[in-house]
Formats: C-alpha cells, structure tokens, sequence
C-alpha cells in the first residue's frame, strides 16, 4: 500500500493517534518521528510539514493527553453525592495515569528533551481544571468540604498526580490491596480535613 502523499486533517489525526500509541509501547527513549511516520504508514517530511519538527509533534501529544483526561473526567458519573464525586475524580484521574503511564509522564513530568512548554501549553489543563473546580464548587455549595474551589482542584489533582506517579514507579505498595488502601488514606484525609469545622 503507498503511504499517504496528502497532508489532510485525516492524515494529522491519523500522525497524532500512532504516536500516543507510539508513545506508550516504544517509551520516551523509543519515540522517533521515523517511527511514527512508518506507523502512520506516511512519510518523515510529511509528519514535518504536519507537525513542524519532532517538538511540535510531541506538543500535539501533550494536548491530546489532555483532552483524553478531559473526555474522561466529562464522563465521570455525577451523583447526588458531591464529595463521592470528589474521590471519583481522583480515581478517574488514577485510572488514567495507570492505563497511560508515559503519555502522563509526558504531560506532567516533560521526560523529551525536545519538547519545552511554554503558556500555551501550560493552559492545556485548562479544561481538565475547569472540569475538576466545578465538581469541588459543588462539594463547597453542599456544604461538605469548605475553602476555596480553585485551591482544593489544585490540591486534589496534585495528591493524585503524585500517587500515580508513585504507583506507576512501583513505589505505593507490592499488591493491589496495599496501592487501594494508601489512594483511599489519601484521598479521603484530604477531603475529611476540608469537611466544614474539621
């Protein structure tokens, strides 16, 4: 089959899928824009023209990354229980990380020497915390946790952001009993010491 010669939004999309899964099996070390472009079935200078170079095609990665974090936590039930909610968004969150380790890697702990965020992408969360200080919001309006929205989304996106990376790394526990217990100790003293006159 001759590789794609035309630089569609089809061909960018279909560049831009290959090289998150390019991403999680090769790893950061194993991730080359040759490879991305065999797997995309186009050319190198195609994913250039596409991309600009190597950086802005991991640029496009690290969205990506988090618009699917975003889908998720979109999805995330909503229940009649603000602050269950609150956990289900740090287990949406763990989940994530867990099926997605290197593309959060990418996201969180910027591993490509190629690839330096600058503003825009550091507001890519922008709706991922969007998401998460409208379901905090809503824990603060009924009246189970108190502060402010804004804070408690950072704090709670941090806790889970760094017990998945320790999970990942192999270093929250030996079993999925002990990794369970630790996110729940975790999660909910976070949550119990923001309960009103905690």
């Amino acid at each position: 089959m001759p590789r794609a010669k035309q630089r569609t939004p089809e061909l960018r999309d279909r560049v831009l899928q290959v090289a998150v899964a390019t991403l999680a099996s090769e790893g950061v070390t194993g991730f080359t824009t040759r490879r991305v472009a065999e797997g995309a079935d186009t050319s190198t200078p195609a994913v250039y023209e596409l991309f600009g170079d190597k950086a802005g095609l991991v640029r496009e990665v690290f969205f990506e990354g988090f618009r699917m974090l975003a889908g998720r936590l979109a999805r995330a039930e909503v229940t009649d229980d603000p602050k269950a909610d609150l956990v289900r968004v740090a287990d949406t969150f763990r989940r994530f990380v867990r099926e997605n380790p290197v593309l959060a890697e990418v996201m969180f702990s910027r591993p490509i020497a190629d690839f330096d965020p600058g503003p825009d992408e550091l507001r890519a969360g922008g709706s991922v915390r969007e998401l998460v200080v409208a379901r905090v919001q809503r824990a603060i309006d009924a009246g189970v946790v108190a502060g402010d929205a804004t804070d408690i989304a950072h704090a709670l996106v941090a806790l889970a952001q760094g017990l998945a990376a320790q999970e990942t790394a192999g270093w929250l526990g030996t079993s999925k009993a002990s990794m369970d217990r630790r996110w729940t100790l975790a999660v909910r003293a976070m949550l119990d010491g923001l309960t009103p006159g905690a």
